[in-house]
């Protein structure tokens, strides 16, 4: 998607005013575009981990947009509703006219993008390349519908969620799998990869458990969470759960991780939060996950868990119980 973005801007396209700030929509990775520099640029972005690669780079990132930007590109996730937001959100911060562009790959939607914005505005051009589309027109108030997606949201039962996180539209079957599965639990834990809530909720339903932290990449996400969890004992963190450090040892921790890049499946990611969660284990913490039957995570709970079994097998899905953590706390490291 860069690649296109950058090819577009280097021959001339696509348009790009010479001065001025400009906003980039979730990039898939720190932008760098051609011909701007990057303190010029303002990434716009719900991922904790795309926040801390910015920054490494010395690029400014928000989690809202905010002012003053002579134009925006917006690059589309799955979600459709998440992209009419994020359009939406783009339009509002230009001055009307400025130039905004929209990137995404075909199967990320940008042909239906590129239909509905037509009926909106009068899209000037589009560039097309390795199986995307770049478009651009001048920014216009014409999308206050789109705005309010977010607001209009409904509600699964009595939890908030809202466009583009993950499981928006209803309980994950496999954080319900792994609710229904769970011990009493007690002491501290971690919700590794927390979401909206749903699986903390349960958690914090065991009266022993005295505290728990929510750790979750998506901000949109834990948001959600705060909103649905009022529980003191509850505490937020906004962060990769991959790379989250508690200095206090867990009694336990849960996870539904995710295993998708992008559209792509990646275990790698699963099997980070599988070390992660063996790190700030203390010595007798017990670690809790469900995945998809078909992952291949058990050789990685074998090698940093001495006890590892499986509980449940149902539907597609498997409930793992994981205990006595090699590279926990009791080996000297921090969690």
């Amino acid at each position: 998607m860069l690649k296109r973005v950058s090819l577009a801007l280097e021959t001339g396209a696509a348009p790009m005013p010479a001065a001025g700030r400009i906003a980039v929509f979730d990039p898939p990775e720190p932008p760098v575009l051609p011909g701007i520099a990057p303190e010029r640029i303002e990434v716009i972005s719900p991922s904790a981990r795309l926040h801390a690669a910015c920054a490494a780079r010395g690029i400014a990132a928000r989690t809202e947009p905010g002012g003053g930007y002579a134009a925006a590109l917006v690059f589309l996730g799955r979600a459709r509703p998440a992209s009419r937001l994020r359009i939406a959100e783009a339009a509002a911060a230009l001055p009307e006219g400025a130039p905004l562009l929209v990137d995404g790959q075909k199967t990320d939607g940008v042909e239906p993008a590129l239909k509905e914005c037509r009926e909106r505005v009068e899209v000037s051009d589009s560039f097309v390349k390795s199986h995307g589309r770049l478009f651009w027109f001048a920014a216009a108030p014409v999308f206050g519908d789109w705005a309010r997606i977010a607001a209009d949201w409904p509600m699964v039962g009595k939890f908030r969620t809202g466009p583009g996180v993950f499981s928006a539209d209803g309980v994950d079957p496999g954080s319900k799998l792994l609710a229904e599965s769970l011990p009493p639990l007690k002491g501290a834990g971690t919700d590794l990869g927390a979401g909206w809530g749903y699986l903390s909720a349960a958690v914090l339903e065991n009266a022993a458990v005295t505290r728990l932290h929510l750790v979750e990449e998506d901000h949109r996400a834990l948001e959600a969470a705060k909103a649905n969890i009022s529980d003191p004992r509850a505490r937020f963190h906004w962060a990769d759960a991959t790379a989250w450090h508690e200095p206090e040892g867990m009694d336990f921790v849960v996870s539904n991780p995710p295993f998708h890049t992008g559209r792509e499946t990646s275990p790698d990611l699963g099997r980070a939060f599988i070390q992660a969660a063996a790190r700030m284990l203390s010595r007798h913490g017990r670690f809790w996950m469900v995945a998809n039957r078909h992952l291949p995570y058990e050789a990685t709970l074998e090698a940093h868990f001495a006890s590892v079994t499986e509980v449940v097998a149902q539907s597609g899905y498997k409930v793992i119980e994981a205990a006595s953590p090699k590279t926990g706390k009791t080996a000297g490291r921090r969690a």
